[in-house]
């Protein structure tokens, strides 16, 4: 069994559900006490792909994604990002392709899922509407609280970084 470890970020505005979906998906928890993650949480999940022992190396970040606010020594060496918007307030996903393109150009070669969380918070009717409203493809429409798409959420984005077929 060939043994890999990468390195995905999680970013996107304050209150997205960002750490919500990391201790959903390591330690499968929710709670809906908010909890600003201050800099960086780093968490780790072993996951077992083909013939392939996959460490991820989740790193939580904190805030907004620009220059000033995020330190970029936090992207160097990582080969996925999860870009969570919440579905529930359109500013979060007001400029997701300026702040996508902004972290493409810190990361080289890096995989990309847009998340559109907080599923449980809005109609399906309000889903399309979010989905031309950002004019790049949403990967997944997650629920950190019923857990609803995280775990594919996850494994989807650890298949494209082993490049196996999704």
């Amino acid at each position: 069994m060939k043994k890999i470890s990468k390195k995905v970020v999680l970013a996107g505005n304050f209150g997205v559900g960002k750490t919500s979906l990391v201790r959903k998906f390591v330690y499968q928890k929710f709670s809906d006490e908010y909890l600003s993650t201050l800099g960086v949480k780093i968490d780790r999940k072993v996951l077992h792909i083909g013939d392939t022992e996959l460490t991820l190396v989740i790193w939580d970040i904190a805030g907004e994604v620009n220059g000033s606010k995020i330190p970029t020594s936090y992207f160097l060496g990582a080969s996925g990002l999860i870009y969570v918007i919440d579905l529930s307030r359109p500013s979060t996903y007001a400029n997701v392709q300026e702040e996508i393109t902004y972290l493409e150009g810190l990361m080289e070669d890096v995989s990309i899922c847009l998340i559109a969380n907080k599923l449980d918070l809005v109609e399906a009717k309000d889903l399309t509407h979010t989905q031309q409203v950002v004019k790049r493809t949403i990967d997944f429409f997650t629920s950190a609280k019923t857990g609803e798409n995280v775990n594919e959420m996850f494994y989807f984005l650890a298949r494209k970084l082993l490049q196996v077929p999704t």
